[in-house]
């Protein structure tokens, strides 16, 4: 078929590797516009702009999906389907309605579970033993669309956000090329996903990514993996901000929460339960280094504590709630913690 492709972070980027192997034909990649980077300010493309202009592919960036202009250069175009990954923005139905096939989404959960903006993440944070990635019709609701096909993905017990979501990438992307081959030789129908079964997630914000000392050793754990690498956990301390790497849950229950124990090979703090080991610390301007050599530099006291002041608080880590949704994903409960909705 006729495609035009839309994504924009890393995430999405073996899609389109996969979809420029098929037997598809990849007309135009909509991506965000370039922006700029660094102290310079110099303009950059998206992951997904890199590897279409290296393909040599006609780029599509408009500012806004609803700009009149990219919506006759795409009806020019004439796409038979389009296939979305992580574009970043919301499709009007004047823009759903061009290609004859609809538009396929590659969502990174096992639909309908953890609909919205960061699925990955969610997944790692409530403790999901196994998540994956889905395909599905997209619609104007949030990911309410029917469902083609999906592809399970184990968690393991250290796993990131970041490495759970290199691997669905990956998965996903021969599943968006299956799908789209189902649907060029009519083989494939999507079912519609059911509705009690609906979570909902939140866009996650800084301000989410706070530890909270006071909560279980697993609790913190997975907070922290999943916020590792975007948009990184971090801690209050007497040294400014820090960011925090994967911690590792030991069984020892001998500082109170927040606390530090620094030790010649390893930095202990207490949290709700058992005490964890902190993997790397990254100081305000500095590069992240082993949590022992950060302790050697600090010399954390008796007195100090990891947590917010006495007049701050950390956002509630609550735990998972699924919620019900009559589909058009209006007036359904969203989740509490620190994740979140596009």
């Amino acid at each position: 078929m006729r495609i035009v492709f839309a994504g924009t972070p890393q995430a999405a980027v073996p899609s389109l590797t996969a979809l420029l192997a098929s037997g598809h034909e990849v007309a135009a990649v909509l991506t965000r516009p370039d922006a700029p980077v660094g102290r310079g300010r110099t303009l950059q493309g998206s992951p997904v702009a890199e590897v279409a202009r290296e393909a040599g592919l006609e780029l599509l960036q408009p500012r806004t999906s609803r700009d009149p202009e990219f919506l006759r250069r795409l009806t020019e175009i004439a796409p038979q389907a389009g296939a979305i990954v992580a574009y970043g923005g919301l499709l009007p139905r004047p823009v759903l309605d061009v290609p004859v096939h609809g538009w396929v989404n590659l969502h990174f959960s096992l639909l309908p579970a953890w609909r919205g903006a960061s699925p990955v993440q969610s997944a790692v944070r409530y403790g999901d033993d196994v998540t994956g990635a889905s395909t599905f019709r997209l619609e104007e609701g949030l990911d309410t669309g029917p469902v083609f096909g999906a592809v399970t993905e184990a968690i393991g017990p250290h796993d990131t956000a970041g490495d759970l979501l290199e691997r669905l990438s990956r998965s996903g992307a021969g599943l968006l090329v299956a799908t789209l081959d189902g649907i060029a030789d009519g083989s494939l129908q999507p079912v519609e996903q059911r509705l009690d079964t609906v979570t909902l997630t939140h866009k996650i914000t800084v301000a989410d990514a706070q530890v909270d000392w006071q909560v279980p050793a697993l609790g913190v754990d997975r907070h922290i993996r999943a916020l590792t690498p975007d948009p990184g956990a971090w801690t209050e301390s007497s040294w400014g901000r820090l960011g925090l790497g994967p911690v590792r849950v030991t069984d020892s229950d001998t500082l109170p929460p927040g606390a530090i124990a620094a030790g010649k090979r390893e930095v202990r703090v207490g949290t709700g339960t058992t005490d964890v080991v902190l993997g790397t610390v990254t100081a305000p301007g500095r590069r992240p280094m082993a949590a022992a050599d950060w302790a050697r530099g600090t010399r954390p006291g008796a007195d100090d504590r990891f947590g917010p002041q006495a007049d701050e608080q950390v956002l509630p880590l609550l735990g998972p709630a699924a919620v019900r949704d009559d589909g058009s994903g209006a007036g359904a409960q969203a989740l509490p913690a620190g994740v979140s909705e596009r």
